[in-house]
């Protein structure tokens, strides 16, 4: 069974700066390309950033373009997202995706697997 794990969510203060990470298990990490979605409550989920399975490509949503970073670490089967220049419209619950298999770019992946999700609360 593949599992996502996310962790560093919390509170932050607008400014401010944090970086989320996924664990994954049951998956060959290396041959994926990897996801963050955002879901703030009354909104749609979001993506918001992208990695392509061997890293050498990534997408961004306009809003966070700038501020944030995916990476990945293969050998630790972990994918990051670090955030600066946090906003309050950032706050969200943030989970990670995997697809099913490998896409020929980061553009198209579609998710099969998610994790439980982290809160992130940005304040003022």
């Amino acid at each position: 069974q593949v599992q996502l794990v996310e962790s560093g969510g919390g509170l932050v203060q607008a400014g401010g700066s944090l970086r989320l990470s996924c664990a994954a298990s049951g998956l060959t990490f290396s041959t994926y390309g990897m996801g963050w979605f955002r879901q703030a409550p009354g909104k749609e989920r979001e993506l918001v950033a992208a990695i392509n399975w061997t890293g050498g490509s990534t997408y961004y949503a306009d809003s966070v373009k700038g501020r944030f970073t995916i990476s990945r670490d293969n050998a630790k089967n972990t994918v990051y997202l670090q955030m600066n220049s946090l906003k309050l419209e950032d706050t969200a619950v943030y989970s990670c995706a995997a697809p099913s298999r490998r896409y020929g770019s980061v553009l198209t992946q579609r998710y099969d697997y998610w994790g439980q999700g982290t809160q992130v609360t940005v304040s003022s």
